[in-house]
């Protein structure tokens, strides 16, 4: 028995478990991997730890960035000196702003979608967008019929859909405008979301994000239960039972700290709301994958690069150097489309990923000392990632359910979040706010 279960021991579950914890409140975390994390998930290639799931974080993700502060998790800058690439049409050129070196009227025609698409943010209200006046016209289309409804070139949709698939996991035509617009606005805008130094982007950490969850764990000892994936939640009375692989449990209230998607693998007795079960499989995980590949040395930095570049031919199509220290190993981290890249066998993956570093760099990239992908789409358990990718009509119907409690089970998870949506830092807010309202309940009632 305990005062409150969480169901999911990622940032956002464990999140919620500290707080209760300083509430007073007694607290069991129920894990379905035999891992902490969730998304975030640390592996290691050449000897060197890297992230396969959540990676970055900067300004303005206040809270992850306390979090980590607080068990010691300490963060270095995303190296990000010298010329960055871009492989598009064909040919490899370089650039230094977050635009890559386009035409004049290909440049012009990216500031003018990013400058209505910032107008169109400004009309949307993070907490609830479907009362937006323009909710029904916004949340009708896609991101790419957008797109064509306001004429953008082949280049300006390009290099939005290289943005959905690093955001989203999907393509434009599968989200809804809606969800990218007030996406965008709960991390800050287009800029803030996309640029390296003053982004999201701007600093990770040496020892990769899943030490913070390992720790956070660690504090909370013997209340954390791995390999407890949660089959069913029976609500009786003020009284709810969880029933898990690891036996059943009692609580005067539960915390559900899993994408919205999986939401719909727990059987919930009696059943929720109909709206809540639809909103579970109108909110889907986008799929992406990630490769790393580890030489003897950043070979990239004598030719003066930064490690950054875009592709407009996949499977790799965003990099960034995650190397630890200039003398060595280097490492590139390739973001690969799941869509081409997950099907293939390993050695095909591996030989695909490392053509397109080599497409880049150069081909002493087709020679790394070791490599390691990850396909999230791919996994048994919980699979898809990065986050939700909302298709068109979803906020507007069912969107004021994505975290309105019922019976005392109450919603967390980096999609619930009205600041940082998909990032760690949404993650741990998530876990805070829910945490705050299942004490809240649990108050009131006695």
């Amino acid at each position: 028995m305990a005062d409150v279960i969480i169901v999911g021991a990622g940032f956002a579950g464990l999140s919620a478990a500290r707080e209760l914890t300083r509430l007073g409140r007694d607290v069991l975390v129920l894990e379905g991997r035999e891992r902490v994390g969730g998304r975030s998930f640390t592996g290691e290639v050449g000897g060197v730890p890297v992230d396969l799931g959540a990676t970055f974080v900067g300004p303005t993700q206040d809270a992850v960035l306390a979090l980590a502060a607080e068990v010691g998790c300490d963060t270095v800058p995303t190296y990000g000196h010298g010329k960055n690439l871009i492989r598009w049409r064909g040919r490899v050129r370089s650039y230094r702003s977050t635009i890559p070196r386009l035409s004049i009227l290909e440049l012009v025609d990216v500031s003018r979608i990013q400058w209505r698409f910032e107008r169109i943010c400004r009309k949307v209200p993070v907490a609830d967008p479907w009362t937006s006046p323009i909710a029904g016209e916004l949340d009708g289309q896609s991101l790419e019929q957008w797109l064509r409804s306001m004429h953008a070139g082949a280049s300006t949709r390009d290099l939005m859909a290289i943005m959905a698939r690093v955001t989203w996991g999907c393509e434009p035509d599968a989200v809804s405008m809606l969800h990218a617009a007030r996406y965008v606005k709960a991390a800050g805008g287009l800029g803030r979301m996309l640029d390296v130094k003053g982004g999201a982007q701007q600093d990770r950490f040496l020892a990769g994000t899943q030490q913070i969850a390992r720790r956070m764990a660690e504090h909370l000892g013997e209340r954390v239960i791995l390999g407890a994936a949660v089959r069913r939640i029976e609500r009786r009375a003020g009284t709810l039972t969880v029933v898990s692989e690891r036996g059943e449990f009692t609580a005067g209230a539960v915390i559900v700290a899993v994408p919205p998607e999986h939401r719909d693998g727990i059987a919930f007795d009696p059943p929720l709301p109909g709206e809540y079960e639809e909103l579970a499989r109108h909110w889907p995980q986008g799929h992406l994958s990630k490769a790393y590949a580890a030489y003897e040395r950043p070979f990239w930095r004598d030719g003066g690069c930064s490690g950054e570049a875009l592709s407009d031919e996949g499977p790799v199509f965003i990099t960034f150097d995650v190397s630890p220290r200039d003398t060595g190993p280097g490492v590139l981290l390739g973001f690969t489309d799941a869509r081409t890249f997950d099907p293939l066998t390993p050695e095909k993956r591996r030989e695909t990923a490392l053509a397109g570093f080599a497409a880049l760099f150069g081909d002493a990239a087709s020679t790394p000392i070791d490599y390691l992908d990850y396909c999230w789409g791919a996994q048994e358990f919980a699979p898809g990632g990065p986050t939700a990718a909302v298709p068109p009509g979803s906020w507007t119907t069912y969107g004021r359910w994505l975290r309105a409690p019922v019976d005392g089970i109450f919603w967390a998870g980096t999609e619930t979040s009205d600041v940082w949506t998909g990032f760690l830092d949404g993650a741990v807010r998530s876990g805070v706010r829910a945490a705050g309202e299942a004490h809240q309940e649990l108050t009131r009632r006695s």
